[in-house]
């Protein structure tokens, strides 16, 4: 569901600008709309600290605050997930982020629908502004992500010319992340108690990037495959030693010693 847009609205003179926010600015205390949400995002943000994708510069979080003062007024928006790939300054306690004043503009928003309001579809211009306006006219974030945890769906809108674009998965059902070098799709099972549809990273070859546990299993598997193989050549070498002890017995018995058979 791509908002429609009047020329008359598009045209309309945007004041934006990148300012810190004042110290004495208190920051609200958005809470998410279910306990869904932190799992998906987590889980997402998991998978990239596994792979050694997460760097010092790299600003990757989960309902954070991105900033921005739009025709004379703070706005503060807290996507479901976001991926900013470098900022201009490193803080172990950041509280919030402006782009362009502290580094680059996210590459990558990310909302997961919890409630029927449209919220994520939003083009509201009047104080404050909807998350799809925000999201495509003020910080003109290059992709943005619809997800909908209950059905599955992903809508993978990209930036052109100004305007969200949908755009198709491929054969596969996912969508390719330039700035990420990497595939978004979704998977279904079940982590941390929760049974459904969940967002997960592929390489570029295709390859589905491990959670923790699964890297956890896929060790148990290789050590229990290890001890299997070694165990079974334990046991070709008794077979060896139990044949060699026959045939000694055997020539023995003949009258052979065993020990000074002809070349």
């Amino acid at each position: 569901m791509v908002p429609q847009v009047s020329e008359a609205t598009a045209s309309r003179e945007l004041v934006i600008t990148w300012e810190a926010l004042p110290d004495d600015f208190q920051l609200e205390d958005e809470p998410v709309d279910n306990i869904n949400q932190p799992l998906l995002a987590g889980a997402l943000s998991e998978i990239l600290e596994f792979m050694g994708f997460i760097q010092p510069y790299m600003l990757i979080a989960f309902n954070f605050g991105l900033c921005a003062t739009f025709n004379g007024q703070f706005v503060i928006k807290a996507p479901d997930w976001l991926y900013v790939p470098s900022v201009s300054q490193i803080l172990p306690d950041r509280k919030s982020y402006t782009p362009n004043l502290e580094g680059d503009v996210p590459a990558v928003v990310m909302e997961f629908l919890s409630d029927k309001d449209g919220g994520e579809y939003s083009f509201k211009r009047s104080h404050p502004p909807g998350k799809w306006f925000f999201y495509e006219q003020v910080l003109k974030v290059p992709v943005y992500v619809i997800f909908d945890p209950d059905g599955g769906l992903v809508e993978f809108h990209e930036l052109e010319n100004g305007r969200y674009e949908l755009k198709q998965p491929d054969e596969n059902g996912r969508n390719w992340v330039a700035s990420m070098g990497l595939f978004l799709g979704t998977w279904q099972g079940t982590k941390q108690g929760r049974t459904g549809y969940w967002l997960r990273w592929w390489d570029e070859a295709g390859n589905l990037l491990p959670w923790g546990t699964e890297l956890v299993e896929q060790e148990r598997q290789r050590a229990e495959q290890e001890r299997q193989r070694a165990e079974q050549e334990s046991q070709r070498a008794e077979q060896e030693r139990l044949q060699k002890e026959r045939l000694a017995d055997y020539l023995k018995s003949q009258g052979i010693d065993p020990d000074n058979l002809p070349a």
